[in-house]
């Protein structure tokens, strides 16, 4: 059984040059490496460097923003995938596979039957184990294995449907390459969302020192309020104290002139009793006798404190309520609930 052969990129020498140069990365300045991304104004470039070149200028990794051709400078606004989100050109993709299997010349050719590509430079080919002189070079769809021409017309893969190894491989290659397309753009919202998380946490520590800031400047108002509030009270009981002081003494003092004269009019009373002359006792008795009953007298009349004067018991201070309030401070609450707590107080 023969199999068709494919055609082959033929040119001279110069055509190939030129072409080599069209398949150029003008970052990298070497042949277009695979996936090779196309831009709005139809420029390529090769993935890894475009989004080498948008990482420089993006060190931050936030999603989207603009990216410049190197070529034209045109500006290209890029979504949250960044370069990932640029399609692929696969046309220059299969170009650059024909080209490298006509570089690499192809290798021989034999029976007419299609010989692959190599996977990768270097690479050695792989032997059929049923037919040890037989390539690797078709691919049997049914059984999803590669396998050799010889196990298609004689062997085990006789009845079953087969394709071209090249073509398999290069739309298995495609296929893998999408989904690492898909995984890298996957990792790249990942890392958007990291980026968020930690910008949220230090968003969050912010906001909580500007919140602690906040409520220990509220609670130093409050003590300060109770610091005057409680040198305004203690001002109170100091200046009764002192009144009642002043006044206490000025009856102290008024008491001891009092005690002083009735003293002195006692003395003088109990010599005029020693004395002997009856003549000498009346001159003087009389008036002794009114000084002492009106001395008498005066000190049952004498001014007194009224009962209870100096007690300082009504200064005591109720701070249930207060302590109540305090007690209920909690974020979010508003001043009106706390006006109504007053109220039920």
């Amino acid at each position: 059984m023969e199999i068709q052969r494919t055609g082959s990129l033929v040119g001279s020498p110069n055509s190939m040059e030129s072409l080599e140069k069209q398949l150029s990365c003008p970052i990298c300045l070497d042949m277009f490496t695979k996936p090779v991304v196309i831009l709005p104004c139809q420029h390529n470039l090769c993935r890894s460097c475009a989004s080498d070149l948008y990482d420089s200028r993006n060190p931050y990794r936030f999603s989207g923003g603009v990216f410049r051709c190197p070529t034209c400078r045109f500006e290209v606004v890029l979504d949250r995938h960044g370069v990932h989100g640029l399609q692929r050109n696969l046309l220059v993709e299969n170009i650059i596979d024909i080209y490298k299997q006509q570089q690499e010349g192809g290798g021989g050719e034999r029976s007419g039957i299609q010989e692959t590509p190599a996977v990768s430079a270097g690479s050695k080919e792989v032997m059929c184990t049923e037919h040890e002189d037989e390539k690797i070079n078709i691919y049997c769809v049914t059984c999803q294995v590669p396998t050799c021409s010889m196990c298609k017309v004689f062997g085990q893969h006789k009845d079953c449907e087969v394709s071209p190894l090249a073509s398999v491989y290069q739309a298995q290659k495609a296929e893998l390459s999408n989904a690492i397309d898909t995984l890298v753009a996957g990792n790249g919202r990942l890392q958007a969302l990291l980026n968020q998380m930690e910008e949220a946490c230090t968003a969050v520590q912010d906001n909580a020192q500007r919140a602690k800031q906040s409520l220990a400047e509220r609670f130093d108002g409050l003590y300060a309020i109770l610091e005057d509030r409680k040198a305004a009270l203690l001002d109170r009981i100091s200046k009764e104290q002192d009144e009642k002081v002043v006044a206490l003494r000025g009856l102290a003092r008024r008491y001891g002139d009092r005690l002083q004269a009735s003293s002195e009019l006692t003395d003088s009373a109990v010599q005029a009793l020693e004395q002997i002359g009856a003549a000498e006792f009346l001159q003087t008795s009389k008036g002794l006798i009114a000084q002492t009953k009106d001395a008498a007298k005066g000190s049952l009349a004498e001014e007194r404190p009224e009962p209870g004067f100096e007690r300082m018991d009504h200064f005591a201070l109720s701070t249930e309520h207060a302590e109540a309030l305090l007690g209920k401070m909690d974020f979010g609450v508003a001043d009106e609930e706390f006006e109504d707590a007053e109220g039920e107080e």
